[in-house]
């Protein structure tokens, strides 16, 4: 039997859940995402448009805006400079639905979880969220030896995952902070 083992390299263990993650992150609007346009005064040019694939928008006296990358804020002065060629002290605000997030701010679960996806980062999100949210474990996956894959310092880092202790026998020390652009890959389980 010991011709069919194989070695696994040893990743170094992550520290579990402070509750207390210190990757919080403003919003940067996102291709796909759906912004509501108010223009104060205006209703003719206040509306709701998707940001386009090339990241760009379109709107009533606005042909190609940028603004994937963008904050609602910073996207709101750049379209009170544009219409304050037809309109006079124009007053915007910029309100995001359908949020996507960039892939810089995204989690993404692949493998053997029930729903593999991609996620946005939320404030303070840890293992156990993403794997809610991601519906569990199928039951073929070999949880302790997920792994998750991290760019830190320029670096990627891999490190080993307890999915099944956490979700099935409920030890919360292997929960851990996830930070946005984390990647986790939950392998099958050789029977």
């Amino acid at each position: 039997m010991t011709g069919c083992a194989s070695k696994q390299e040893a990743r170094p263990q992550l520290p579990e859940a402070s509750g207390d993650a210190q990757y919080s992150t403003r919003y940067r609007i996102a291709p796909g995402d759906n912004v509501q346009i108010f223009v104060w005064r205006n209703p003719e040019v206040s509306t709701s448009v998707p940001v386009r694939p090339d990241g760009l928008l379109s709107a009533p006296l606005l042909e190609e805006v940028p603004a994937a990358g963008k904050t609602p804020a910073e996207l709101a002065r750049d379209l009170e400079a544009e219409l304050s060629t037809y309109l006079r002290d124009p007053l915007v605000t910029v309100i995001v639905n359908g949020f996507t997030g960039t892939y810089r701010e995204q989690i993404r679960v692949l493998g053997e979880a029930t729903k593999p996806r991609a996620m946005l980062y939320r404030d303070s999100m840890t293992l156990l969220d993403v794997m809610i949210q991601s519906g569990g474990l199928t039951k073929f996956a070999d949880g302790n030896s997920a792994t998750l894959i991290r760019v830190e310092d320029g670096k990627q880092a891999e490190y080993r995952l307890r999915l099944d202790d956490l979700i099935r026998e409920g030890d919360i020390t292997a929960n851990i902070d996830m930070r946005p652009g984390d990647v986790i890959i939950v392998p099958e389980a050789w029977f």
